[in-house]
Formats: C-alpha cells, sequence, structure tokens
C-alpha cells in the first residue's frame, strides 16, 4: 500500500477499473467534455475545469515521489491520468506528459495513456516501452456529434488513427468505450476499430440525464455478442455488468 500523500495514488471505485496507478498532471481540462464527471468529483466550476492549469510543482513532487512509491512496494501501469487528460491543448506548451513518462520509466514504471488528444500523443511513442499501453476514448464516429459532446477533443477519426498509428509501432492498444451516448454508434465503433485495438473496456454513462434514455440490459448483451462476433478482448466494468 502507498503511502498518503504522494502525487502517485492507487485509483478505488470506477477509477481503479483503469489501472491500478494514477498520477494527474493537470488540473482541469480543456477539453470541454459535456459528461465530465471530475469537476463534481473535484468540487470545481466547470466553466473553471476547462481553464486548466499545470498542477502545482508537478514534475519536481512526482521526481521525489515516484521512489517512495518504488520503495513502498508499488506495481503495475501507471495511468496519465484520469481527472485530467495527459494530451489535452495546454500540454503542448508544457509537456508534462513527456517529462512525467521518462520519470516514470527510469524507475521501471510501465504507463498507461488514455487520452482524446489524437495527434498531440504521437510525438511521445519514441518512448514507449514493451509493457506500456495508449489508449483512448471513442463515443462517436461522426466528428459533429462528437463537437456536441467533446467541444474541444480530438475528432473521432483522428483518434482513431493515432490509435492505429500505435498498433502499428508495437504498443499495446485499449479503447475505452466509456461513456456510452450511443448504444448503435458504440456497436459500430467495435466493428471499425477491433482489427487495431487489444483491448475494450466498456462502461455506462454516469451522472448525465442521457442516461435514462438507454436501455443497458439490451446494451449489455449486444455489446458482449458483438466483441465475441470478432474474437475481441474485452472488459465489462462493473457498472454495465450488473446488466448482464
Amino acid at each position: 500500500m502507498l503511502r498518503k500523500g504522494l502525487v502517485i495514488y492507487e485509483p478505488k471505485g470506477r477509477a481503479g477499473e483503469y489501472a491500478p496507478l494514477a498520477v494527474n498532471l493537470y488540473r482541469g481540462c480543456g477539453h470541454g467534455c459535456v459528461y465530465c464527471y471530475a469537476p463534481d468529483s473535484l468540487f470545481i466550476d466547470r466553466e473553471e475545469f476547462k481553464n486548466a492549469i499545470p498542477r502545482k510543482d508537478i514534475i519536481a513532487r512526482l521526481q521525489k515521489d515516484v521512489p517512495k512509491a518504488a520503495a513502498d512496494g508499488a506495481t503495475g501501469n501507471v495511468l496519465l491520468c484520469f481527472t485530467c487528460d495527459p494530451y489535452q491543448p495546454l500540454d503542448e506548451i508544457h509537456h508534462l506528459t513527456r517529462r512525467a513518462i521518462l520519470i516514470l520509466h527510469s524507475y521501471c514504471f510501465n504507463v498507461t495513456i488514455l487520452t482524446k488528444g489524437g495527434w498531440r500523443a504521437e510525438a511521445d511513442f519514441e518512448l514507449f516501452q514493451p509493457g506500456d499501453e495508449f489508449a483512448t476514448t471513442l463515443t462517436f464516429l461522426d466528428a459533429e456529434k462528437s463537437r456536441q459532446w467533446e467541444p474541444f477533443a480530438a475528432p473521432p477519426k483522428e483518434r482513431i488513427l493515432t490509435l492505429m498509428r500505435a498498433k502499428t509501432l508495437g504498443i499495446r492498444t485499449w479503447v475505452s468505450l466509456e461513456p456510452v451516448i450511443d448504444p448503435d454508434v458504440t456497436l459500430q465503433i467495435i466493428k471499425e476499430t477491433h482489427r487495431h485495438v487489444d483491448l475494450f473496456k466498456v462502461g455506462t454513462l454516469n451522472n448525465h440525464p442521457h442516461a435514462s434514455k438507454i436501455d443497458w440490459k439490451q446494451f449489455a448483451s449486444d455489446v458482449v455478442a458483438k466483441l465475441k462476433e470478432y474474437g475481441c478482448q474485452y472488459y465489462i466494468k462493473k457498472d454495465l455488468r450488473r446488466y448482464l
């Protein structure tokens, strides 16, 4: 168990289904996703959350805390990031993600990148080592619908092309199919991307009124059938698993 107060931490609950360890490099996220849970969970106004800033002294704190985490026996991939996006537009200025990867690698930690940042991630693919993972969240295939829900995230096509690029470089890839906003589109995403994806993680839509319009029991059955049809590796998150 990690000692308290480190910037590298062990996610709990839903967060723990993504990775055993995590670091959040920014306070807030410029992608402005309307379904984002982070502002409420962090008690930050949504408009303020969109005006992201680097966490105070995050690189210095990471350099100090990563060896402590190693000494505590921490193992497993470190997720970058959980309450922000590691390749949001702000990272083009500060490059915190690249610096964090190098620090984590120096203490033999593997990284898992989860991003909607698209091509911004590709410059750091050269840093990836065996055991590292690259993941992207996919909610839509249509760019206009994506903009309605994720106004400043990379378009779906760009995310998929970046995912394909990672796969061709031998990087382990996965896709977060969460939140699910249109079940039929989610099934289509699996069909369009499964050749480039090592693992799908499938969840629901939480803390948003649109969730009540979805037949989750039917979707759970349909998505498992689709994943099996294509021989995909998959993980059904607990929120959706209860409908199976």
